[in-house]
């Protein structure tokens, strides 16, 4: 990959501002936006390397929505143009028969002028995508998609605790999901300072929230939870030295990294982590900020699987609900990749 292929991701004397007009199109049981739900006909297409398609990797697969929307998977690091299929055969997505997800966008609109994002849902009868509103899918994956939830799917966004999950989703959105980005883009010390203490001084909020909680909101996972642990599972792998989010590590913030280890021990959350594909997608991708592209050998992973002793705390993982089944074949992690596939 050459270097007038990278994308540049810091602003010189700038703050990073992420770009956060997507496609809102929606994809709905009643179809009003012209796409109903409809197994089959949709593609889910993620990169394991990014936590906004983490997200969506983990509720398709607590809900159960193996069969009824398939998942296509890009490789961990992109040029400037697109995320690529170069895990697949040929580098060509099977079911899509596309080398590059920008075709995809270029089918809804010609010449599309952002960003090329994942996740986004894919209409595979047109081959253009629908949406690429991470937010929103995950949110309608749970409420629009329950026709084919699998049996004993929980209930992520109850419309009891709806207003709750909003309002704490979007905290740890502007200041830990998005935020780590602030502190790694920031163009200037001043933008890296603000950031910086602004997000740790949402990590110490969450601490103090889930010292006598199990889960951010209720006694059971919900969307918050999803949302939050993608960026954690990344923290100690690259945001604290790639992202320079260095006053601790999240392995020394004893309640997030006890919630983040009873997390990824739970079926459908760490059997989705890559971390080999994690560290090469930050190290290699952002040039702009390590030119050399080396990636780190460390930190060790063992100690994602050493006891948390959350459940003292009570709480239903997924409520009335059942544990999802291992994965399927095609989509497990490869061995080695992350310490659940140890031994």
């Amino acid at each position: 990959m050459s270097e007038d292929q990278q994308g540049y991701y810091v602003l010189p004397g700038q703050e990073y501002t992420r770009d956060t007009t997507y496609i809102e199109t929606r994809i709905t049981a009643d179809g009003r936006d012209g796409y109903p739900v409809e197994a089959g006909r949709y593609r889910l297409v993620v990169a394991r390397a990014c936590p906004w398609a983490n997200r969506a990797i983990i509720v398709r697969r607590l809900l159960g929505l193996e069969d009824a929307l398939s998942m296509g998977m890009c490789g961990p690091t992109h040029d400037a143009r697109s995320w690529t299929f170069d895990l697949d055969p040929g580098g060509v997505d099977p079911v899509l028969g596309i080398e590059r997800l920008q075709e995809a966008y270029f089918k809804r609109t010609p010449d599309y002028p952002r960003g090329i994002t994942v996740p986004a849902i894919v209409d595979v009868p047109t081959g253009a995508v629908v949406t690429n509103d991470f937010a929103q899918m995950t949110l309608d994956l749970s409420t629009e998609w329950t026709a084919f939830h699998r049996d004993g799917a929980p209930e992520l966004y109850p419309e009891r605790l709806r207003g709750e999950i909003d309002e704490v989703a979007q905290l740890v959105y502007k200041d830990v999901n998005n935020g780590v980005y602030r502190c790694g883009f920031a163009g200037s010390q001043r933008s890296y300072e603000f950031a910086f203490d602004r997000l740790f001084a949402r990590l110490d909020w969450l601490s103090e929230r889930l010292a006598g909680q199990r889960y951010l909101v209720g006694d059971t996972i919900t969307e918050a939870d999803v949302r939050l642990f993608t960026t954690l599972a990344r923290f100690d792998p690259v945001y604290h030295g790639h992202f320079k989010t260095n006053r601790s590590k999240l392995s020394e913030m004893p309640v997030l990294w006890a919630y983040a280890r009873d997390l990824f021990q739970t079926p459908g959350f760490g059997d989705t982590i890559d971390f080999a594909q994690i560290k090469e997608h930050y190290y290699v991708v952002h040039s702009d900020v390590n030119p050399s592209r080396i990636v780190p050998k460390g930190p060790d992973l063992a100690n994602w699987l050493t006891p948390h002793h959350r459940e003292e705390l009570g709480g239903r993982p997924f409520g009335d609900g059942t544990p999802p089944p291992p994965p399927r074949p095609g989509e497990v992690v490869p061995e080695g990749a992350t310490p659940l596939r140890v031994g």
